[in-house]
């Protein structure tokens, strides 16, 4: 693949001169110190770290694809990103290197290898799997705070695994979902197809809820964790679920649960995921 600079007065983004590839990165990072992944200029982003790092070793301005932009506070085990750079300036154990000694210990590079040019770490994406941790004891663990919601009441673990049901298949998510910006008139669809929830019991007192759908909506696993978890207080029916979805109304799905629990697991892609 070679790109070339744009016509004079034509600023296309980006361009770069001389024979290209395409690079994939396997990144974890812990969310606490960022305003979200998305680059953001003023602000502290996952992003900015991560481009900034990659225009310094290579030389060369960087522009970067990610599989799911993740929220303020929020962390991955195994996000994915692309991006184009000069061929000749890729050496994927010495890039991975370099990136680790500029954006650890808070930004990890876990994988760094040289893809199809038609390979996007977002539009080739057919799964990804989140991750929400509650500690459920009485007082809270300091050990534990800044990756977990601590929940002092009593939860009910039946109730909160029949709720997961109702989320199974395909829905309009517009109830656990932030409405994005109309584009060209247009509202984007909330549609999504959750194809497992599940809540797994880890030692004495944490509870992972695990989900995985073709894509998310904005705050959709937050706002979800938040009603199973007043399903499990006894505040709502696990039977109230699938009304609620069904009612698209944001209101009546309560609130979403902090950042700090959710964590991106893992992207799949056809013959790849980002946790193999």
């Amino acid at each position: 693949m070679t790109l070339f600079d744009p016509p004079e007065g034509e600023d296309l983004g980006p361009r770069l001169r001389g024979d290209t590839c395409r690079v994939r990165l396997v990144v974890a990072y812990d969310g606490a110190g960022f305003h979200g992944f998305a680059v953001n200029f003023g602000v502290r982003t996952v992003g900015g770290v991560l481009t900034d790092a990659l225009t310094t070793v290579l030389g060369h301005p960087v522009e970067i694809t990610c599989a799911g932009r993740t929220d303020k506070g929020v962390h991955a085990r195994a996000q994915v990103v692309t991006f184009d750079a000069l061929a000749d300036r890729i050496d994927p154990v010495a890039l991975g290197r370099s990136l680790n000694s500029i954006c650890g210990p808070e930004v990890a590079v876990t994988a760094v290898d040289v893809v199809d040019d038609g390979f996007d770490a977002r539009f080739s994406a057919t799964a990804r799997r989140y991750r929400y941790r509650v500690v459920n004891r009485p007082a809270p663990d300091p050990f534990r705070v800044r990756y977990s919601w601590h929940v002092d009441d009593e939860l009910s673990w039946p109730a909160m695994t029949l709720a997961c049901d109702a989320l199974i298949g395909e829905h309009d998510f517009s109830a656990f979902c932030r409405r994005p910006k109309r584009r060209d008139g247009e509202e984007a669809s909330l549609v999504r197809r959750v194809v497992e929830a599940r809540w797994v019991r880890e030692g004495d007192d944490e509870l992972l809820f695990e989900i995985e759908a073709s894509s998310f909506c904005h705050q959709m696993v937050r706002s979800v964790v938040g009603l199973l978890v007043d399903v499990g207080r006894g505040r709502k029916r696990a039977g109230d679920v699938l009304p609620i979805i069904r009612s698209q109304d944001r209101s009546r799905a309560g609130n979403i649960a902090p950042p700090q629990g959710l964590t991106l697991w893992t992207v799949r892609y056809p013959g790849w995921s980002s946790d193999s």
